[in-house]
């Protein structure tokens, strides 16, 4: 890794030498600007505003504007004659607990690496005394033309530093708090509890940055000529007052989901019942309701009626005949007088009469006319046969 700035450690009367290197890297996406005529770039040039003609690099110096519009030329030469004893050294100034520091001063980080081989050994001393210690060292130092503030610890095997702000460069959060005297009930935060420790965890190096992701993949969708489909949108929450409880509640049993636990509550072993914030899952419904059924069942009965009037009929021999169409018509049929094949067809035609609901009930009264007619056709021929058996043995 490239170096950036060259100096040393100031550590009491031991100096290290070392070398500056930036411990991050920006992973942004840079776009240029473009004329969206001709797609043409859009470039800017320094241009002096007196005379209205573009100056280069080395015709640019530094000033300072006062109150006024004044401007007051700075050259290099007048900063190099400040007295600043950090313009090549980082100089620790004491000794602290990590918890000292507030995260919000904190800004750029450094890695610092020993220059040279006479610079290992106190380099490794002052690594391991930060180590042991379980400190951090607080430094001054200068970059980029001006003193700043870091903070030096331990990073592997190496000794990094970050850069802080000022302690007069952090701002008081005044007017960031909520308005008003909110309360906060045990049972909310112990379900805060229960998410915060359902969440557990999470391994640092596993995050990355999606947005990223998307946008490297859209430009190589344009780049080879591809149709860019439109990202479907997540929910989001849309600033909505909701139940609290609920939420958090919700939030629990998704994140205990999540991870493949059990949950009681989401199983139904807890209360019995969904809480008011759950969503119920919308399964399709059959339409069976009882009103439809008997309308349906009503309009088979009367239809199984009358196909039971128009195919009941009687036979010049005196037979009785029930058709209900189709291949059941056949089986209506019967062959002989007999009281048992006129049950059977009676049966039969009750059967094709109507199979659905109480149309069966109308196929039924038609069999039991058909059967009591069929009962009397063989009553008559009963007695017709016994007479003349009589005048034979006569």
């Amino acid at each position: 890794m490239r170096s950036i700035w060259n100096g040393a450690i100031s550590f009491g009367l031991v100096s290290i030498p070392i070398k500056l290197v930036n411990a991050t890297e920006n992973h942004a996406i840079h776009f240029r600007q473009i004329h969206l005529a001709d797609g043409g770039r859009i470039r800017y040039r320094k241009v002096c505003e007196l005379d209205e003609e573009e100056v280069s690099g080395g015709e640019i110096g530094k000033a300072y504007e006062d109150a006024d519009g004044t401007m007051i030329p700075i050259t290099d030469e007048d900063l190099a004659q400040l007295p600043l004893p950090t313009a090549k050294t980082i100089e620790i100034v004491a000794f602290v607990p990590a918890d000292q520091i507030d995260p919000l001063q904190m800004d750029a980080a450094y890695y610092l690496s020993a220059n040279g081989v006479p610079a290992a050994k106190p380099y490794t001393l002052l690594r391991e005394a930060l180590k042991r210690s379980n400190k951090v060292a607080v430094a001054k130092y200068a970059l980029r033309g001006r003193e700043r503030l870091g903070m030096l610890r331990v990073v592997d095997d190496v000794i990094a530093m970050h850069g802080l702000l000022w302690p007069d460069e952090i701002r008081a959060p005044e007017g960031v708090a909520p308005e008003g005297d909110v309360t906060v009930r045990d049972a909310e935060l112990d379900l805060a509890d229960a998410l915060m420790d359902t969440l557990g965890e999470v391994d640092m190096d596993s995050l990355h940055d999606d947005y990223r992701e998307a946008v490297e993949e859209l430009i190589a969708a344009k780049a080879s000529g591809e149709e860019v489909r439109p990202a479907e949108s997540g929910e989001g929450g849309g600033g909505k007052v909701i139940d609290l409880i609920a939420a958090l509640e919700s939030s629990v049993r998704a994140a205990k989901k999540s991870r493949g636990e059990q949950d009681a509550a989401a199983d139904g072993e807890g209360d019995g019942g969904a809480d008011e914030g759950d969503m119920a899952e919308v399964h399709p419904i059959r339409k069976t309701s009882s009103g439809a059924s008997g309308k349906s069942s009503a309009k088979t009965s009367g239809s199984a009626a009358k196909t039971a009037k128009k195919t009941t009929r009687r036979t010049p021999t005196g037979k009785t005949v029930t058709r209900s169409g189709g291949s059941a018509a056949k089986k209506s049929a019967p062959k002989s007088t007999g009281t048992k094949k006129s049950t059977s067809t009676a049966k039969k035609s009750s059967g094709s009469g109507g199979r659905g609901g109480s149309g069966v009930s109308g196929g039924r009264s038609a069999a039991k006319k058909t059967t009591a007619k069929k009962s009397a056709s063989s009553g008559g021929t009963a007695k017709k046969t016994a007479s003349s058996r009589k005048r034979a043995s006569a």
